[in-house]
């Protein structure tokens, strides 16, 4: 693809000469009179480079750098004078600008500018454009649904995105905790630093004091090496402790001391560690109730929640469902290769009745299974869980025991035989499966 340069000049003699020089060099060359228009072909066009004159009929060349600068921050401009001033190219370089060269300078010395200005554009670019890709994936607008429930919570979470507060987000399992976290994190000034996500309740509490903190050698049987913990990992990042609530007393002090003093000691270690991070933390229970209690301290927990965020719970956003269900729908059939799959307003009403327990991870795994089991594009209550109650008006239906070992049977072949990752799409404990399958003398 040929690469764009932008010549903004009222000058037209000068303009054509040195647009017809640079074309020479196999580049592609926009020409403008204006700033003005000159802003506008910067929009429409996939322009890499901008060479313009300081006196410009409409704006001073060397403050529109700043603006070429806020609306693609990747393009390199290289200011153009008749007359140069020291003081004129220290104000372009520092409002971003590439080089500030007189006219009249020989070609020889504009051309390999030219290129080095292209080539650190380009690199620009590719790096602006992995940020904005993965923005995008994990930005709020991600986040689905237009319930008034969840577009309060979005539209707080996103003013205390902008600042390096530490939240508290309270929920039910499933409602998307850490989608927020990853959303507030990555609309943050820390986006390009590390986030990094760990579950409190995955590990015992030596474990994940060795995991957050890191550890010395020696520290104990097996510490053969020094290991930097979480915490040390996601400097100038974000960490995000999920299930705060079930961390030890014990641990709860070292991380108030983290929340303090950003710092804190290795296990094995004499010596402190200063980190410089943000933390969000997240919850299914209520805090304050486990402080009054005495389960948790009530020092961390108001330092905790200097900000807090309730996420609403599935059922209490109904009108989300639908859009989350197409939205999961169409991620699944897509992975398995099939064509975009429909759902039926009797398959609507069913998923709107139910009791969504798991709340939004319980949604997203139905849909997982539907499309598995469903043999055309268009999905009918049949398809799902026995624990949807839905009764079929066909006269030739099935009794509930056959519908579940025709539907066990599906989804083990599916996973070919594999009963851990049939338990996890069934949505049920592997013993729950195992007697299962005993009882219907499947696998």
């Amino acid at each position: 693809m040929t690469t764009s340069i932008l010549i903004i000049d009222d000058e037209k003699k000068l303009s054509g000469l040195l647009s017809r020089i640079i074309e020479l060099e196999g580049f592609q060359v926009h020409q403008a009179a204006t700033g003005k228009e000159g802003i506008k072909l910067l929009m429409q066009e996939d322009v890499l480079v901008v060479l313009s004159d300081v006196k410009l009929p409409d704006v001073n060349g060397i403050e529109l750098v700043k603006d070429i600068k806020a609306k693609k921050p990747y393009v390199e401009v290289i200011n153009l004078t008749a007359y140069g001033t020291i003081a004129d190219g220290v104000k372009a370089m520092q409002n971003g600008a590439f080089n500030y060269i007189t006219k009249g300078d020989d070609n020889d010395k504009i051309i390999p500018l030219i290129y080095q200005a292209v080539d650190k554009a380009q690199l620009q670019k590719r790096v602006y454009d992995l940020e904005k890709k993965v923005q995008n994936k994990y930005s709020f607008a991600q986040i689905i649904g237009t319930s008034k429930p969840v577009t309060d919570a979005v539209s707080l979470a996103r003013k205390v995105a902008a600042t390096d507060t530490t939240v508290l987000l309270l929920g039910e399992t499933g409602t998307g905790k850490e989608v927020f976290a990853s959303a507030i994190h990555y609309e943050s000034q820390r986006r390009l630093m590390p986030f990094v996500a760990i579950n409190c309740s995955s590990f015992t509490a030596e474990l994940l004091e060795s995991e957050l903190f890191g550890y010395k050698a020696g520290a104990f049987t097996g510490a053969v090496k020094d290991k930097k913990g979480l915490l040390e990992e996601a400097q100038h990042g974000t960490v995000f402790l999920d299930e705060i609530g079930e961390v030890s007393m014990e641990l709860q002090a070292k991380l108030l001391r983290v929340l303090e003093s950003k710092t804190f000691i290795k296990v094995g270690d004499t010596q402190t560690t200063k980190v410089n991070l943000r933390i969000l933390a997240a919850t299914n229970r209520d805090l304050q109730k486990e402080a009054e209690a005495g389960r948790f301290r009530l020092d961390l927990f108001y330092r905790l929640s200097v900000f807090t965020i309730s996420l609403p719970s599935l059922n209490e956003r109904k009108g989300d469902i639908e859009a989350l269900a197409q939205y999961y729908l169409d991620q699944f059939a897509t992975k398995a290769g099939r064509r975009p799959m429909k759902l039926t307003p009797d398959f609507i009403r069913l998923l709107n009745q139910h009791q969504w327990k798991g709340n939004i991870r319980e949604l997203k795994n139905v849909m997982e299974r539907i499309v598995i089991l469903a043999d055309d594009d268009t999905l009918t209550p049949d398809l799902l869980p026995p624990e949807f109650n839905y009764v079929s008006t066909n006269t030739n239906a099935l009794d509930l025991e056959t519908v579940e070992r025709q539907h066990i049977q599906k989804v083990l072949s599916h996973t070919r035989g594999n009963k851990t990752e049939t338990a996890r799409l069934l949505g049920i404990g592997l013993t729950t499966l195992y007697r299962k399958l005993d009882e219907y003398k499947l696998g």
